[in-house]
């Protein structure tokens, strides 16, 4: 159509007069889609979800949601914390992001009604009860972050679910029970971070096969079981590069096969029950920087190359009679609490 357009342009203006047209039709054509952006309507169905959240939600929401139409409708912004993105002839909402305004109250289910969301953060705020299983409706949700509520219950299996899913933040809620192991069909999952939760059991060594997932956080819970266990599958954690272990009840040893971890940058292993000699393969993880070992029962001594590792910037030993003396630490201890900008995107 455009083809057929630009001859008939040609035929009636030369010259001049013809450069000139045809630099008025280019801008035309480069303008038309913000304007179909800007007038397309908002799909129905988002519209009432957002609008039954908005009826759930605390003042400090809905004072800043004004208007029907949450992508905005020409006279008024789309809502605070709402982002829309034109798909065909609808604007659709693709982004919700509604953190540290003191939301009071359950996980709002209407959320899981906007289909083509990317990302979910409602993080610090004061959400309860559990999340519900219908978490598994958003297939194109990449980033889920509701750390610093106080959620609680076991984790829908639905999770796994989210086939899309890129970061999961969890941390600082109550959740309870077993680790899913359906986290382990999430092939583009990245970063876990399940910290200062209460879950109990072994942490599912299905995450092994994860071969995107760089940050395993599962520190401050009531996990048991051994290191071995969780890396017992062949090739696993191929990309891992931070595993925090760290205020659990692990026990057993350090295996010699955590050095096939290539790219671990940083262990914490800190307030476990681990036991026996520090392996000397240990030393053999070329990109560590951080290692803690304090607060266990370890023995023996620490294998010297350590001490000369050329990135190793940060290493702890202390409390773990009976040591041999002369085990010294690198460093300062660091406090493990992550700001909320931490690793998101």
């Amino acid at each position: 159509m455009i083809s057929s357009f630009n001859l008939q342009f040609s035929f009636h203006f030369k010259g001049k007069e013809q450069g000139e047209m045809t630099r008025l039709f280019t801008l035309l054509f480069v303008f038309v889609p913000f304007l179909n952006l800007s007038s397309g309507k908002t799909l129905k169905r988002d519209v009432k979800a957002l609008n039954e959240i908005k009826a759930s939600l605390g003042w400090r929401v809905v004072y800043a949601w004004v208007g029907d139409d949450p992508c905005g409708d020409g006279n008024l912004p789309p809502w605070s914390g709402i982002t829309c993105t034109l798909m065909g002839d609808y604007r659709v909402v693709t982004e919700l992001e509604v953190h540290a305004v003191s939301i009071v109250g359950p996980f709002p289910v209407p959320v899981t009604k906007l289909f083509d969301l990317t990302r979910l953060d409602m993080h610090n705020n004061k959400l309860t009860g559990p999340i519900p299983p219908q978490i598994g409706r958003l297939k194109r949700l990449k980033i889920l972050n509701l750390r610093w509520n106080k959620l609680q219950d076991v984790l829908p299996s639905e999770i796994g679910e989210l086939k899309s899913l890129t970061h999961l933040y969890l941390s600082f809620n109550n959740f309870k029970g077993e680790i899913p192991k359906e986290l382990a069909s999430l092939p583009e999952l990245r970063y876990i971070h399940l910290h200062q939760n209460r879950f109990s059991g072994r942490i599912p060594a299905e995450l092994g096969t994860l071969e995107k997932l760089q940050h395993l956080d599962v520190g401050n819970n009531h996990l048991v079981g051994t290191i071995k266990q969780l890396i017992s599958l062949y090739g696993c954690f191929p990309s891992l590069r931070n595993l925090y272990l760290n205020n659990n009840y692990l026990t057993g040893g350090i295996p010699a096969k955590l050095a096939s971890l290539t790219n671990l940058e940083i262990l914490y292993l800190s307030y476990n029950k681990l036991s026996g000699e520090i392996p000397s393969s240990i030393v053999h993880h070329p990109q560590l920087t951080s290692l803690h070992l304090d607060h266990n029962q370890f023995v023996g001594r620490i294998p010297e190359k350590l001490y000369k590792h050329p990135f190793l910037k940060e290493m702890q030993v202390f409390f773990n009679s009976p040591f041999l003396k002369g085990a010294k630490s690198i460093g300062v201890p660091k406090v493990l609490e992550l700001a909320d900008s931490e690793f998101l995107v």
